[in-house]
């Protein structure tokens, strides 16, 4: 099944917009775990469980488990949530960008040692570098367009010698003449409602990854409101998946650390279901 498919399978069983970020940083593991490398994937399993009927994908970021050394541990994460939520689509969230052999040897990492449905990667040396991916039919490319964080401003909002700003131009180019037939999608942050509003009119059918709700200071109503269309023309516009990490995995720091997850996940799932069918 391919990523947009499942994308949308997922968010309708579970009714949900929500994509749960699996960032295990072990200073903040959970009582006598806390520093303890060899428990990330106890910690992140233990969340998966908890969390698995609330959400419309999951999204480990590589980062956390190779600084740990623990490559190992998100391998077996990929299989626990193939073998407990396989209806759930995973986004490696790793934001490759070379071109060549070596996006070639990134994809293989992604959709062959991982098997994730999806991987984030960065657009900023041109379509070669995103073309390599493309050999692995029916996954997710998210790219890289307007970020959460404050110094995306740095180069995303500059402009160009025609006019648009660059995050604008990406979008143009991801919805136009980089597609070929790639399941193409955009990461714009939810600190930036206007932006995303901007990134959705200019691309109205691909699938937009949402980081920053939560802990960064996201609204997820504002969210919504800027990402979701509706129906347009009869269709559906792409999808929105709005992640929250730390918020959901560091929402308790004992024994109940899953119990806690599930309230925060099923409370942010909530807001953004609500925000979704308010006139």
């Amino acid at each position: 099944m391919s990523f947009a498919d499942k994308l949308l399978q997922a968010q309708a069983s579970a009714d949900s917009m929500l994509c749960v970020g699996l960032d295990p940083d072990v200073a903040k593991l959970p009582g006598p775990w806390q520093g303890d490398a060899s428990r990330i994937f106890d910690f992140c399993a233990a969340i998966v469980d908890a969390t698995k009927d609330l959400v419309c994908a999951f999204k480990p970021q590589i980062a956390y488990f190779a600084a740990a050394r623990a490559e190992d541990q998100l391998e077996r994460l990929m299989d626990h949530i193939r073998r407990v939520a396989p209806a759930v689509p995973v986004i490696l969230d790793a934001k490759r960008g070379d071109i060549g052999a070596t996006a070639e040897q990134y994809g293989r990492e992604a959709f062959e040692r991982y098997q994730a449905d999806a991987v984030t990667l960065s657009p900023f040396m041109g379509l070669d570098s995103i073309e390599p991916y493309m050999r692995w039919t029916g996954k997710g490319l998210i790219l890289l367009c307007r970020t959460s964080n404050p110094g995306g401003d740095d180069l995303q909002a500059q402009r160009l010698a025609g006019g648009e700003l660059l995050y604008e131009r990406i979008a143009r180019l991801a919805a136009g003449e980089w597609g070929r037939g790639a399941q193409l999608g955009l990461v714009v942050g939810a600190t930036y409602p206007g932006e995303l509003a901007r990134v959705r009119e200019l691309a109205p059918t691909l699938p937009l990854l949402i980081p920053g709700v939560g802990a960064q200071g996201g609204d997820a109503a504002a969210t919504v409101q800027a990402g979701w269309r509706g129906a347009s023309d009869g269709r559906v516009s792409g999808p929105i998946i709005v992640s929250s990490s730390r918020a959901v995995l560091y929402a308790g720091a004992d024994a109940d650390f899953a119990l806690a997850a599930r309230r925060v996940a099923q409370t942010t799932r909530e807001l953004l279901q609500k925000a979704r069918h308010s006139p």
